[in-house]
């Protein structure tokens, strides 16, 4: 029979550990917003393209014929939805560059030496900086949407788009971070980034519907992720909060919103669980 001494001595352990765990990863994660101060212009540049792409897309489409939109919406309200959506997938594509650059300049051999309780911290403080950049952006080009006309997802659909944008960008940061540590330099991470930024965008239904695309790209877009996120938030828009009403009318079947948001919860745990065994090594 345990002894009340070496339970009360375990739960103190752990106590312990979560203390010092979430004392090193504030500290890592001050650190990157610190970063971010003193060089906002990632920020700043992260919010004005995707507003760019709203103002200009939503304009240079804004006599497109009734048809080419299901339900006959405008097609700035269609686009809000996929650039919110590309906004989050584009910053949460970049969470690997503070990681690379810190293994080039020799800091993170600094961080593996020092006594931290747990290097999890380090992974751990990357996710925190970079979820919320990409909700502080994503937020920026709703209100934006909201002030040109394109429409509010009210109060219940805002918790859709933030449980969905969570979803999304956990899956993709898991993916840049194994990147990080995978490739050998920024270089590499960077090109990486631009081969499949602006395809993965066209190839969803960001800008246009499924119906518009010719057969070989309706099937891209119907297996592509950013559409298992833009179709829900169009939704929320939209008014439809059911999420077992039908979303996608893809090649293959119908899909709704629950599995939808099923579909990026198997991405976001698969990847974790993928790029753990390398996080790891590397971490050791």
């Amino acid at each position: 029979m345990t002894s009340p001494s070496v339970i009360n001595s375990s739960f103190s352990s752990e106590n312990s550990f979560f203390s010092e765990l979430v004392q090193e990863t504030f500290a890592l994660t001050r650190r990157l917003f610190l970063q971010l101060l003193r060089r906002p212009s990632t920020l700043i540049a992260g919010i004005l393209q995707p507003l760019i792409w709203l103002v200009l897309f939503g304009a240079l489409f804004s006599n497109a014929p009734d048809s080419l939109i299901p339900g006959g919406i405008s097609y700035g309200r269609f686009l809000g939805a996929g650039v919110i959506v590309f906004t989050a997938f584009s910053g949460a594509l970049n969470a690997g560059l503070p990681v690379m650059f810190d293994r080039e300049f020799g800091f993170l051999n600094r961080l593996l030496v020092a006594p931290l309780r747990s290097r999890s911290s380090i992974v751990l403080a990357s996710v925190i900086y970079i979820t919320s950049i990409s909700l502080l952006q994503s937020v920026a080009i709703m209100m934006t949407a909201s002030l040109l006309g394109y429409g509010w997802p009210g109060l219940t659909g805002l918790l859709l788009v933030l449980v969905t944008l969570l979803l999304l960008v956990f899956s993709v940061t898991a993916l840049s971070l194994g990147l990080a540590f995978a490739l050998p330099g920024h270089i590499e991470l960077i090109a990486v980034i631009f081969v499949f930024n602006l395809p993965l965008l066209f190839a969803s239904t960001a800008l246009a519907p499924l119906s518009f695309m010719p057969g070989w790209l309706g099937w891209l877009a119907a297996l592509n992720p950013l559409t298992f996120a833009i179709e829900p938030i169009r939704a929320a828009y939209e008014g439809n909060f059911d999420l077992g009403i039908i979303l996608i009318y893809a090649p293959y079947g119908e899909v709704n919103g629950f599995e939808c948001l099923g579909v990026l919860t198997f991405l976001a745990i698969g990847l974790f669980l993928l790029i753990r065994p390398l996080l790891n090594r590397k971490l050791a």
